[in-house]
Order: C-alpha cells, then structure tokens, then sequence
C-alpha cells in the first residue's frame, strides 16, 4: 500500500498578487489584517527579495492553510486561480511514501489522511455560506450602514462591533464606529458629512461599500474557522 506524504506546499504574497491582479501591497495587506484575527506573528513570514531595482522588499510566504484562509475574502474567480495553483505546487512536489510491510502502520498513516482531509472540508464548509454571499453581493451596487451590513452577514450587532473594533478596522469617535483612514483609501468604507437642514446639527454617515463588505466577509468567515478549530 503506497500514502502521499504531507507536502509542505507555500506560495508568496507575491505570487497571490500576480493570480488575482491586485497590487502587491493590497495582498500584503489583506495578510497582515489576517494575522491580527488569528492572533499569530506576521513577521515569521516575512521574507527579503530583491525587487527589478534591485532592492530590497518583503514579501510573505504562506502554508497552504494560511493562503486558503486568506483568499476566502476574494470572489469565486480569484479564489479559484490561488485554488488551482495550490493544487499545481503540491503535485508538483508529492512525494510517494514506500511500501509498508506492517499494515497496521499503512492503517494509521491512511486513516491520518482522511482525518486531515475531513478537518480541511469542514473548514471549508464554514466558510461556504460567506462565499455564496460574496459571489451574490459583489455583483451588486450601493452601500450599506453598520446594521444593515448586520443583517445581511447575519451577524449579531454586538459581536460585529467587537470584532471590528478589536481587528483596528474601525474605531469609536464621540461612541460613533469610524473607519480608520486606510480603509477608507482602499475603497471598503464611504464617508459623508453634512449638515442636518432640520436642526442645523452636523454629522457623518459611514457605510461599507460592495468591496468593503467582501473583504469584510473574508475576515469574519476567517475568525469563524479559527473559533472552530480551536
């Protein structure tokens, strides 16, 4: 009886950017926010290349697991190039184990397969109801205020602000939730400030965009993975 053995497939930030056309620097990104959710250093995988320049850059080196947590926040597209490059690296570097002569060894390291396998679908089961939403929402227009987005990830109020608050995605201003700027620059929240003509009072109104809600939907979907699987 011949068993793969575990391959130890990683792919680079870099790699991630050219299969699903973002910038480097967005990917690298979407991986540092990630790591603030599954509590873990960033810097270990963190690596020196040498850029067309010749200087140097970092770039992230990511385990299989990391990068298919990562790209549950793209679209059903992008998720899927990453997918099938994964798949690609791991047969390129499988390896067949020997024969064994005691089955009751063969036994074990078979039945320690399909255990890692069932753990990798019920991740990925998960993280399935986020994806259909993605895929459905993407495609839409407009944005949508704190307890609307609520609704629509059906996700408990309370529990969306802590996260939000505790992932440094957004913060409390006079007790009102407020994206941090750069996620306003990346597109993933609107901003509007006016004057309220009724009482003359000003105020600001916050909304996640289409793209904001995908990514956002990536991170919790994430965060739900981890709780799981601790």
């Amino acid at each position: 009886m011949q068993l793969s053995t575990a391959v130890n497939t990683t792919m680079t930030s870099r790699e991630i950017a050219e299969l699903t056309g973002k910038r480097h620097s967005d990917v690298k990104r979407d991986i540092e926010v990630m790591m603030i959710q599954l509590q873990e250093d960033v810097s270990k995988f963190a690596r020196i290349y040498l850029d067309a320049m010749n200087r140097q850059q970092t770039e992230y080196a990511l385990d299989r697991e990391h990068t298919e947590c990562l790209v549950t926040g793209y679209n059903a597209m992008l998720r899927m190039k990453v997918i099938k490059r994964l798949h690609e690296l791991e047969e390129g570097s499988r390896a067949q184990l020997p024969d064994f002569n005691n089955p009751a060894i063969a036994a074990r390291a078979w039945a320690d397969q399909v255990e890692q396998r069932q753990q990798l679908e019920s991740q990925l089961a998960i993280a399935a109801p986020k994806a259909q939403f993605v895929d459905s929402y993407v495609n839409a227009s407009g944005s949508l205020r704190f307890r609307e987005t609520c609704k629509l990830l059906h996700i408990k109020e309370n529990a969306f602000r802590h996260f939000l608050l505790d992932s440094e995605i957004m913060y409390l201003l006079a007790g009102k939730l407020t994206p941090y700027a750069q996620h306003i620059d990346a597109g993933r929240f609107t901003v509007k400030t006016g004057e309220n003509q009724n009482n003359g009072h000003a105020f600001t109104q916050n909304k996640f965009t289409p793209k904001g809600i995908q990514w956002i939907a990536g991170l919790w979907a994430a965060r739900q993975v981890q709780e799981r699987a601790a």
